[in-house]
């Protein structure tokens, strides 16, 4: 069932020429580019990259088996190395020489292990002796030594992320020695010891670069250390051991990964995840350090969810052979042909493919029973957004429906990283306002993650549709929405007044109105002047609404003019002017709003009602019924005299 594969190979694999006699196929981690090699090189080398600017095809001439080849940043020089004591360079810089230049290595009797290149124009060879750190000058076609350090090297491991270089010294192999390189400078961090399992006789290479990998997880270096045993009671299998490797300050075991199975591993980072492949069962298995199974400085993790297989893969066939069979070949998945790289890329040469690993999280919010965990689980990863809305509604609609104390822990959870959000963005405006954000690197505008959850985003994806459930209890309906509000009160995030106008709606629709005065009396809904507008509407059906909505006006200090401006927009004319009465300010109103607005109504009693009381006012004011010019009242006696004749007579009106 597709439901159950929660990771998958991306649809758009990098296809290049397959590995075979004639063509042997390199992979640059730093790059993400593989190098197809034919003859040598003399009858070409195809380079496939993660686009198009980055993929490449030449020729060079065949002066042997190639061992390694890749591109500095950019693809502006080209290294190769053909011999334990020399690289070969080719620039591909527009305007200079594609001409060769090699360079050798300082160390004497040295071998050339492998090389990274740590900028566009800086590169490190790391020999069986030490490391040498050199300055590429491509206009003059020659290297400059900037550093080196002399040190028994066993194995080398390059991070392209962090530019540290790992070297495996002593005998054993287990003392790792990391260093740093940055603009330029190499500098050497603090050494540290993978701790290895007690075996009868040491004394010869016991860490295997097979068994290390490094990468950063949750914006942290780590080191993860493949720590096989031999499956026993008390042992139940293998473990993963995360090493934290800090820029400066010693390099602490960190995290402990159980596997409880033994055989063959390799280790992907997938979204900030620990993936483990496990070959004989062709499954793998996902950690997340950041759900702590115990507390301590040692942390201990299962894994989060059932081992399952990566989701089938078929591959399309391409030439003579796709015209007679033309339906795809399923892919031998967890084939032993299988390379696997750091993050997260899976290569199989024999086929040509390189595929990057993803994680579906739609999958997991099924195997995940525990919903506080499983939100903690998607609130870190990359498309969380739709994923958490569609927990959430499930939440209240499906076999979890009621469970109050579930729904309260989500929506915490929720409000939590939300509350964060906006704390980030109001530094952030606070900084810039005050000129502290100008220059200032450390004070960049806060990026909205997917994992922030805003009021908006749970009114439109969850309230609002849930409201209009109907078959979900009334009661329920204002639990829910009630425990939302709760929520973001504790967080100290101000509520939208559109999600106490559907608190409103929702009481007013099931005629829960004795409910309705009492959270606007205890203050429940906070008062606002969209709020006070609603329950002004509402007056035919709750006639008590008209003056809990004035009263709340009021608490608003809002003036009474403004009041007046609201009760006229809502068309409650009389209201307005009932109101305006009651404060005793009628007075020096003006006719003219109060007439337009009348008119609006397309109520002729009301607009006679009104156009009556005005001319009362005027006869006690001034003596006499008339507008005077300044009042602009034309119009509306024209209107009067065409719809009630020319009546003028002073009767008492019912206002």
């Amino acid at each position: 069932m597709s439901e159950e594969h929660y990771l998958e190979l991306c649809d758009n694999p990098v296809q290049f020429e397959n590995a075979s006699s004639v063509n042997n196929v390199f992979f640059d981690e730093a790059n993400k580019q593989v190098f197809a090699v034919r003859s040598g090189g003399a009858t070409g080398v195809v380079v496939k990259g993660p686009d198009d600017k980055s993929s490449v095809t030449f020729r060079m001439d065949d002066k042997g088996e190639v061992k390694c080849i890749k591109f500095s940043f950019g693809n502006k020089i080209l290294a190769v190395q053909r011999t334990s004591k020399s690289v070969e360079f080719i620039n591909f810089i527009p305007d200079l020489l594609h001409l060769e230049y090699s360079q050798e290595c300082k160390t004497k009797n040295a071998s050339i292990l492998g090389f990274c290149w740590t900028g566009w124009n800086e590169i490190v060879f790391i020999t069986d002796q030490g490391i040498e750190f050199y300055q590429v000058l491509p206009d003059k076609r020659s290297l400059k030594l900037q550093k080196s350090q002399s040190i028994n090297v066993n194995w080398y491991m390059y991070c392209p992320v962090t530019s540290v270089i790992l070297l495996s010294t002593t005998v054993q192999g287990n003392m790792l020695q990391p260093f740093f390189f940055k603009n330029g400078t190499m500098s050497k961090m603090s050494k540290f010891e993978i701790e290895l399992p007690i075996v009868p006789k040491p004394a010869k290479l016991s860490l295997s670069e097979r068994d290390i990998a490094m990468a950063t997880i949750y914006g942290q270096l780590y080191v993860r250390y493949l720590k096989h045993h031999s499956r026993t009671l008390n042992n139940p299998g293998a473990e993963v051991i995360l090493y934290h490797l800090p820029r400066e300050g010693t390099c602490k075991k960190m995290h402990v990964l159980k596997l409880n199975t033994t055989g063959k591993f390799a280790l992907n980072v997938v979204d900030n995840l620990v993936v483990v492949h496990h070959q004989s069962s062709q499954t793998s298995m996902i950690f997340d350090i950041k759900l702590r199974d115990t507390e301590g400085t040692l942390n201990i993790h299962q894994p989060v969810l059932p081992a399952r297989s990566i989701h089938p893969y078929k591959i399309p066939l391409t030439g003579p052979a796709a015209v007679t069979t033309p339906t795809p070949v399923p892919c031998e998945l967890y084939s032993s042909t299988w390379s696997v790289f750091q993050p997260d890329i899976i290569i199989s040469a024999s086929e040509g493919y390189l595929w990057y690993l993803q994680v579906k999280l739609q999958p997991v919010v099924n195997l995940m029973k525990d919903k506080g965990k499983l939100i903690d689980f998607l609130l870190q990863r990359r498309d969380c957004k739709m994923v958490i809305v569609s927990v959430c509604f499930q939440l209240l609609n499906g076999s979890d429906k009621g469970n109050l104390s579930v729904i309260a822990t989500v929506f915490d959870k929720l409000n939590q990283v939300y509350k964060e959000y906006l704390e980030a963005e109001q530094s952030y405006t606070v900084a810039v306002e005050t000129g502290q954000g100008r220059g200032n690197p450390a004070q960049k505008r806060p990026v909205r993650m997917q994992a922030v959850i805003d009021q908006s985003d749970m009114y439109t994806h969850v309230l609002s549709v849930f409201t209009e459930k109907k078959d979900v209890s009334h009661k329920f309906i204002i639990a829910v929405l009630m425990e939302y509000i709760r929520s973001l009160n504790q967080f100290q995030i101000t509520v939208q007044h559109y999600l106490y106008e559907l608190v409103l709606k929702t009481l007013v629709h099931h005629n829960l109105f004795y409910m309705l005065h009492q959270f606007l009396q205890y203050h429940v809904l906070s008062d606002s002047k969209p709020l006070a507008c609603l329950l002004l509407s509402l007056e035919s059906t709750y006639p008590p609404a008209h003056q809990l909505s004035l009263d709340m006006l009021k608490r608003l200090s809002v003036a009474n003019d403004e009041i007046v401006e609201v009760l006229l927009s809502k068309q409650q004319v009389l209201g307005a002017l009932r109101f305006i009465r009651g404060v005793g300010g009628h007075d020096n109103i003006s006719a003219r709003k109060f007439l337009d607005a009348s008119r609006q109504t397309r109520e002729e009693m009301l607009f006679y009602t009104i156009f009556r009381f005005f001319e009362q006012r005027n006869q006690r004011l001034r003596g006499s019924p008339h507008f005077t010019p300044g009042e602009h009242c034309e119009e509306h006696v024209a209107y009067f005299k065409h719809i009630f004749g020319g009546e003028a007579l002073m009767k008492p009106t019912a206002s």
